[in-house]
């Protein structure tokens, strides 16, 4: 499965990430490399949590981001 994640810049430092098709599913690291790390980790957690609960697993929708220079 692939899901689009979304990293932005923490204000102490560091990156956090949010898994827009998995609403709740977050991580952090001090770089770019590990934010990613970390993410696909809570992925997989959260991921096993919801199948553990008995839950549907979602599918991520397609999403098309861009830059709009103003």
């Amino acid at each position: 499965m692939e899901y689009m994640i979304v990293i932005h810049k923490a204000e102490e430092g560091g990156y956090w990430s949010e898994v827009p098709g998995l609403p709740g599913c977050y991580s952090q690291g001090e770089t770019i490399e590990e934010t990613v790390t970390n993410t696909k980790d809570a992925i997989e957690s959260h991921l096993a949590a919801l199948k553990t609960e008995g839950q549907p697993i979602p599918q991520d929708d397609v999403m098309v981001l861009s830059h709009v220079k103003v």
